[in-house]
């Protein structure tokens, strides 16, 4: 048998192969091509529209207000793990819910009521709207849609919703902070009646006024804490709003053109290779 390998490879067989078969695989690329347009034009275009946030810093609010030795500026933009937090609040089930219950799009997406419903509908959301970090420790919002003026809609109500949800984290923790500090507060309060209504030695003295430093301190900190619980900032700086796209982002009709007509001529070849019978003999012939 002829050594067909390396660089004792018949060459003339292959173009024997394509003198023979042309026509076929002309036919078959046309074919697919023209099958592959009429898929892609069936398939419905989906625009996208992009919201562009930089999280600001996660330092306490409270202490740069009313701590003059505190050294760091609220009002500095986040670093990189300001920037992961904001991605896994905008990516959260919370996001998710406050989204699809603000624009319906159970029904936006003509998912019907079922078995797996939820779960078709997250499988949708996950599909469309996207969170991504910028090169430059921002966050992009991009979100997919039929029509462009929701998408465009979508991306801004997520970065608005995200001073909402981030909000409502603080407030919650404040809260309980507040509340375990009060009642540490009225505990030393309690101590310090109690030590003082005893007669004064200079051990007592010394522990009441220890006392009243750590309550003076604690009462700073509460007063901190109520602040950073009632105070309403953003926890964000809008670089770019969303707006509504007028060119489809996707299908890509081209590509998918190409690589359903060369797909197909590549299937052709293989099948003509394996299944024709008598072709090598032919061919050198």
């Amino acid at each position: 048998m002829e050594n067909t390998f390396g660089n004792n490879y018949d060459h003339g067989q292959t173009v024997a192969f394509f003198r023979r078969w042309w026509k076929v695989l002309v036919v078959v690329f046309v074919v697919a091509a023209v099958v592959s347009l009429v898929v892609a034009m069936l398939i419905k275009p989906l625009y996208k529209s992009s919201a562009v946030i930089f999280p600001t810093s996660s330092n306490r609010i409270s202490k740069a207000i009313m701590d003059y030795h505190y050294s760091l500026d609220f009002m500095d933009y986040g670093i990189e793990r300001d920037c992961e937090y904001a991605i896994q609040i905008i990516s959260s089930k919370r996001m998710q819910q406050a989204v699809c219950e603000r624009f319906n799009l159970m029904e936006h997406y003509a998912i019907k009521p079922g078995a797996h419903q939820q779960f078709r509908l997250e499988k949708q959301y996950r599909s469309n709207i996207s969170v991504k970090r910028t090169d430059f420790l921002g966050v992009e919002i991009g979100v997919l849609d039929q029509d462009p003026e929701w998408a465009a809609e979508i991306a801004n109500y997520m970065a608005a919703m995200y001073d909402t949800l981030c909000h409502e984290i603080h407030h919650d923790r404040a809260v309980g902070a507040a509340e375990a500090m009060n009642s540490v507060c009225g505990e030393l309060e309690r101590q310090i009646d109690s030590i003082s209504a005893l007669a004064p030695t200079p051990w007592r003295t010394k522990l009441v006024s220890d006392k009243c430093e750590q309550l003076a301190d604690l009462q700073t900190r509460c007063t901190q804490v109520n602040v950073d619980r009632d105070l309403e900032v953003s926890y964000k700086y809008s670089v770019d709003e969303a707006v509504a796209s007028d060119k489809k982002a996707y299908p890509k009709r081209m590509l998918i053109v190409l690589a359903g007509s060369l797909g197909a001529v590549v299937v052709c070849i293989f099948g003509l290779l394996v299944f024709c019978p008598g072709r090598k003999e032919e061919e050198k012939a």
